[in-house]
């Protein structure tokens, strides 16, 4: 579809409920210059350091940087991590609901780069308590049915624990579901409008495949065995491959220069939640997200496609 082109109207006017796992991404930016004496490691001095949202968050991100209304709801911990969390939140005009469990900290991945060059990441987590994820429950039921396209965001942290209620409330209402899966148990997302793999997950989930006619065996049968409206395969280089009922349609690659693709699989499905938010069916909504990953990827870390950003690929 080379002339479909989004109008910002219809994503200002699109309402996404974004419900998963959070994190909070730390960057320290430093030079290296030496091995340590005490370990044959780099020593990194560091000269700057930045916090990005991440995570479902970052999905969230990405809506609202497409001129969508989007709103998070997660679980925090009552700590640093949260309140820089929350803060970027309202930076980035996202109604936040956050839940605060004093029992788990905030997800916390800490990178230490040098020259753009990833040297180690830490990570801090936990799972959250049960009363938390309760409270989770309970806030997503009142939310549902004020949005109108729903985005589970599952980075196995422990958040969307109910899922498969989660999709049922959704459905009930009338929305669409859309899930980042987690993991090779794909049957607690039965009955979800889209789930939107890449080729490594798809793989863990449904097994292997020698060449392109057994990629389709696979996607369609665990599309049809979870009673999905639709699979999006993201397939990096390759592009990215929407499985439906009547057939599959593909997009190659927009990207001109890859530079970094961590948080490419939140934009597409941002894009795509967003899309079908305001209307668009999902061919137009994968030709949309497609092109928003193609710029995401030329950045460096977590980042975000801006609607600008987005008529300029389309229209390149």
């Amino acid at each position: 579809m080379p002339n479909f082109m989004p109008t910002l109207s219809r994503f200002q006017a699109a309402k996404v409920l974004v419900a998963g796992d959070v994190m909070l991404d730390q960057y320290w930016f430093g030079d290296v210059s030496r091995i340590s004496p005490e370990a044959p490691v780099p020593v990194a001095k560091i000269g700057q350091t930045e916090h990005r949202a991440g995570g479902a968050a970052n999905v969230a991100r990405n809506i609202a940087a497409l001129g969508g209304q989007v709103a998070l709801l997660a679980v925090v911990g009552e700590d640093e991590a949260a309140d820089s969390l929350a803060k970027l939140l309202v930076q980035d005009n996202i109604a936040n609901h956050l839940i605060r469990s004093p029992d788990a900290p905030t997800t916390l991945k800490l990178r230490v780069l040098s020259r753009n060059q990833q040297l180690i990441r830490l990570d801090f987590e936990k799972t959250p308590d049960l009363g938390s994820l309760k409270s989770v429950q309970q806030r997503y039921a009142e939310l549902v049915a004020q949005y109108d396209a729903v985005i589970l965001s599952d980075y196995g942290k422990g958040v969307l624990h109910e899922v498969a209620a989660m999709i049922a409330a959704a459905r009930v209402a009338g929305k669409p579901v859309l899930i980042d899966p987690k993991g090779a148990d794909y049957a607690k997302y039965s009955g979800a409008t889209l789930l939107t793999p890449n080729r490594a997950e798809l793989r863990e989930a449904a097994g292997g495949w020698d060449n392109e006619a057994g990629l389709t065996a696979k996607a369609q049968g665990l599309r049809e065995t979870l009673g999905l409206d639709a699979l999006l395969v993201t397939r990096s280089e390759e592009g990215m491959t929407l499985y439906r009922a009547d057939g599959q349609t593909h997009q190659p690659t927009r990207a001109q220069e890859v530079y970094d693709v961590s948080g490419a699989g939140d934009t597409v499905i941002a894009a795509m939640g967003l899309s079908l938010a305001a209307g668009y069916t999902l061919p137009e909504a994968m030709h949309t997200a497609n092109a928003a990953a193609g710029v995401v990827v030329a950045k460096l870390g977590t980042a975000v496609c801006s609607f600008g950003e987005l008529e300029h690929a389309l229209g390149a």
